[in-house]
């Protein structure tokens, strides 16, 4: 009985396959001034007019059957933390990501090794692209699944071209910061990720070490009597290098440009469809604990105080509000469709469906694949000398982040 229906279904899916080709087909070979006319149909009317065919009302009727009527724990929890349009949403988001992370900074003390984050970043590095992999790039090409009725994908090729240099450009945006950012801190060590870690945090931490010793060193020496007061006064007044606490300005800038993404991530997320914002934010949540305490770190190496990092953490959590308040306007006056889905039947960019609006998810994903990869993933290949310390390490930064996908991959199969 399985195998009959299946074969049913097969069968009426394949007659509306044929259907939908018939319509395009008719379409195209009208007359200019009726093409004209019908060329005004949006997505949300053609999917209107293909509901009403006999063969997809069957298929709604047999989707609607095998549908389960109870909602899950996930989908309740979701229910609870954004109850409201994608623009509040979206704002709830962003205080989700940003507040949190940021109270946490009270608790972490002020030498405190980003090295030690490696379990947290790699947990982080598997939820975004879990993310990235499962939930945005399905959504960018092929537009969410609808629980009330089947959906059809119809292509158009130019418009996915689009979506693939929006993907590139958010890549390549990122690259471009984080080169800058080295050329500009005359690379001595200062480079900043996403991931909230300086590739040479471990080397600042030592030099950090260091000084403390030959601090105690000249403590002992004066404690014996020697002569050592105006060496003991120069070392004091050399205080942090300039190179240093101009990389910390830096990161600011860099880490408040980077929460703009991440703003920009909430709004184009939960614009495209409730289930992918929710994911998102899961997402972008774990990656700003490792990336704020590492930021954290950074800053106190360049010469800040627990209170004034802190304080600076905060004015850069506001450039994320910033990035969601400016993707809710490109949403709202942008034209960006619904479901992140169309063909090529509106004037759009470059003569395609697409609208600024939809080109926002595409951005997010580039960034999303940048941080999860080029930012982080080389800090995880960073290897000691203890071989057997070091492959217990790998073990451990590999189950976390199959643990971060598979939270993903639940959340999008559930």
């Amino acid at each position: 009985m399985g195998q009959t229906r299946s074969t049913f279904q097969s069968i009426l899916l394949f007659l509306a396959v044929l259907f939908v080709s018939g319509v395009v087909a008719s379409h195209s070979s009208e007359g200019s001034s009726e093409s004209a006319s019908r060329a005004s149909f949006s997505l949300d009317e053609l999917e209107e007019k293909l509901q009403t065919c006999s063969i997809v009302q069957e298929l709604n009727a047999e989707k609607l059957a095998g549908a389960s009527e109870t909602s899950t724990l996930t989908s309740q929890i979701f229910a609870v933390l954004f109850p409201g349009s994608p623009a509040v949403n979206a704002l709830l988001a962003t205080l989700y990501i940003s507040g949190p992370p940021n109270f946490l900074l009270a608790l972490c003390p002020p030498n405190i090794d980003p090295s030690s984050l490696s379990v947290m970043v790699a947990f982080a590095v598997g939820g975004l692209l879990g993310d990235t992999l499962f939930h945005l790039l399905p959504e960018i090409f092929l537009g969410e699944d609808s629980p009330e009725h089947v959906r059809f994908v119809l292509v158009e090729p130019n418009r996915n071209l689009l979506l693939g240099v929006a993907i590139m450009v958010g890549f390549m945006t990122f690259v471009a910061m984080d080169k800058g950012l080295r050329i500009a801190t005359g690379g001595e060590g200062h480079e900043h990720s996403h991931g909230g870690h300086s590739h040479d945090a471990p080397t600042q931490a030592k030099a950090t070490s260091t000084s403390v010793e030959v601090s105690n060193t000249e403590l002992t020496k004066r404690k014996k009597g020697e002569k050592s007061a105006p060496k003991t006064k120069r070392d004091d007044e050399k205080e942090i290098n300039p190179s240093a606490k101009l990389g910390g300005y830096l990161n600011l800038v860099a880490d408040f440009t980077h929460n703009i993404t991440d703003g920009l991530a909430m709004s184009a997320s939960f614009y495209a469809s409730p289930t992918i914002g929710a994911t998102t934010t899961v997402a972008v949540f774990f990656h700003e604990i490792p990336h704020e305490v590492g930021d954290f770190a950074l800053l106190v190496q360049s010469g800040f105080s627990k209170r004034a990092a802190m304080g600076a953490q905060f004015v850069t959590a506001l450039g994320a509000l910033l990035g969601t308040l400016i993707g809710i306007a490109v949403q709202e006056f942008g034209g960006g469709s619904a479901d992140g889905s169309g063909i090529g039947m509106t004037g759009g960019i470059w003569g395609t469906s697409l609208t600024y609006g939809d080109l926002l998810l595409p951005f997010t994903a580039g960034t999303f694949l940048y941080v999860g990869t080029v930012a982080v993933i080389p800090e995880l290949l960073e290897t000691g000398s203890n071989k057997a310390l070091e492959l217990r390490k790998m073990i451990v930064q590999f189950a976390t982040i199959a643990l971060g996908a598979g939270i993903m991959l639940y959340i999008s199969w559930d």
